[in-house]
């Protein structure tokens, strides 16, 4: 077994008629809809795994340093990571950064596209777009070599003059990865050697018109079902699948288009259940959070919470802790928190008008939660909400200076995390700035406090998420840098102690 990995021998024994066999069952009870175009599964040859290989795309930087024995580590195979909730158990991790920032192991000129990497053990994998190609990376984690790589046509366009590339981030399971593009191509491709196993074109097969910004909600597997936000007219809104085959299993909704956020699972009163939070393009604007039973597809409650403006998103995952959901929406929504009840209905224990979260998601601790509102960069701030009453405890644009030189001339600009992305790693708050900046805080009810910052790249549209796993941190520019000029590049950085 290499690093954590794990390894699955591909044979003719009884392991390997498993799909079939599958595919022959029937239907949960709680199915709702006919699959319109079960895939047909491929016949693979048994190959050995790929090894790496050199990138041209990547430059190596150096090694990072050796993990302490005493440090925890995990993968992040899942949009929000392995508790899928932003928060990390990793330890023994660098809490100052030199003034250059931390260490970089490696970067990858990427194309376009808004996605996050997932890892597991070696592999990295990663999903952007070069040309009319949507294109599905694997990379050796520590190097940025290439395990091996799965190019598709794409002819999506953004209607909106932001990129055009995929959205979504990508979902490894054992030996299987997932990926779902921006016009919405389902592929289950083998971890180990990129070998296709399966793939459905979902939006062409559900009849689903493009979204404002495309397909953006990252899937989900569950247990033995892969969970997607489909978004098709008169249902489903949210979709089943057999991970291993891709048939339907059920579908769920008829009412509301696909979202942007990813469906979360949770144990809530001891069983568990699928919250997706939905809500795309509609006329008139309809969304909100549907939880479902992922055995069967049964839809257990709604909750209606959408903004009344045409052109808005639902892109902020729910936040689920002990038997509560906490939403929030952008475009004048804000936040809401729902009780649930052992019987899967919900009660509405208070809404307010702020904490309205744009695409990111908040961070729950110890009663409260932290995260960044607004919408745009002048309105977008730091704030922090008591989770029991809705109240704001307070509200901060965090700003600094910095100086810089542009073609001799040197400037200095006061400049902030607008609207920024939070993790909660090791007792501490790790945000990444809108505009490229790394920073360490300590986030109380009383306030926030700065202990580290850097300054990786000065570039805009720094919106995704950033990955740890293994002591390595993976960060995703998507512009050109205005200062130095690099292009937009997938990095690895060493934040081992």
């Amino acid at each position: 077994m290499k690093g954590s990995a794990r390894w699955y021998p591909q044979t003719t024994s009884v392991i390997a008629l498993i799909p079939l066999l599958v595919s022959l069952l029937p239907a949960p009870a709680g199915a709702q809809f006919k699959d319109p175009a079960p895939p047909a599964l491929a016949k693979l040859e048994t190959v050995a795994p790929s090894k790496p290989a050199a990138n041209t795309n990547t430059r190596f930087h150096r090694k990072p340093k050796p993990l302490s024995a005493s440090a925890i580590t995990h993968d992040w195979t899942s949009f929000l990571g392995p508790t899928h909730n932003g928060i990390s158990t990793e330890t023994r991790l660098a809490k100052k950064f030199p003034s250059s920032g931390p260490p970089l192991v490696w970067e990858m000129k990427k194309g376009t596209g808004y996605s996050s990497p997932a890892v597991q053990g070696d592999y990295l994998v990663f999903l952007h777009r070069q040309g009319n190609q949507e294109i599905v990376e694997c990379l050796k984690a520590d190097t940025g070599e290439r395990f091996w790589q799965y190019p598709y046509a794409t002819a999506y366009e953004d209607r909106y003059g932001y990129n055009s590339g995929p959205r979504t981030s990508p979902t490894i399971d054992g030996d299987r990865v997932y990926t779902y593009g921006a016009e919405g191509k389902l592929h289950c491709l083998r971890l180990t050697t990129g070998q296709i196993l399966w793939k459905r074109d979902i939006l062409s097969e559900f009849k689903v018109l493009q979204d404002f910004f495309g397909v953006s909600s990252t899937p989900l597997v569950e247990g033995d079902m892969l969970i997607v936000q489909v978004g098709a007219p008169g249902g489903p809104t949210v979709a089943g699948f057999d991970k291993l085959t891709g048939r339907l299993l059920w579908g769920a909704g008829k009412e509301w288009s696909a979202g942007y956020a990813a469906p979360i699972p949770a144990t809530v009163h001891g069983k568990r259940r699928i919250f997706a939070f939905t809500g795309g393009e509609s006329q008139p604007p309809k969304g909100g959070l549907l939880v479902i039973d992922p055995r069967t597809g049964a839809l257990e409650t709604s909750f209606p919470w959408r903004s009344k403006s045409y052109e808005s998103v639902n892109a902020s995952c729910p936040v689920i802790f002990g038997n509560n959901v906490f939403l929030s929406a952008s475009y004048k929504t804000g936040g809401a928190m729902l009780e649930m009840q052992p019987d899967g209905k919900h009660k509405v224990a208070w809404t307010t008008p702020d904490f309205g979260m744009h695409f990111s998601t908040p961070i729950y601790k110890d009663g409260y939660l932290y995260g960044f509102e607004g919408r745009n960069e002048p309105d977008a701030s730091l704030a922090c909400l008591n989770a029991k009453t809705g109240k704001v405890m307070w509200r901060a644009m965090p700003e600094w200076k910095e100086t810089f030189e542009i073609n001799g001339d040197k400037r200095e600009q006061l400049l902030s995390t607008y609207r920024g992305s939070i993790l909660h790693v090791d007792g501490r708050f790790l945000v990444l700035g809108e505009m490229g900046h790394l920073l360490w805080m300590d986030l109380t009810p009383q306030g926030h406090k700065e202990t580290s910052r850097a300054w990786l790249f000065a570039a805009r549209q720094t919106w995704s998420l950033p990955v740890l796993s293994r002591g390595l941190l993976y960060i995703v520019q998507h512009e050109r840098d205005a200062i130095h000029g690099t292009q937009p590049r997938l990095l690895c950085y060493d934040l081992r102690e």
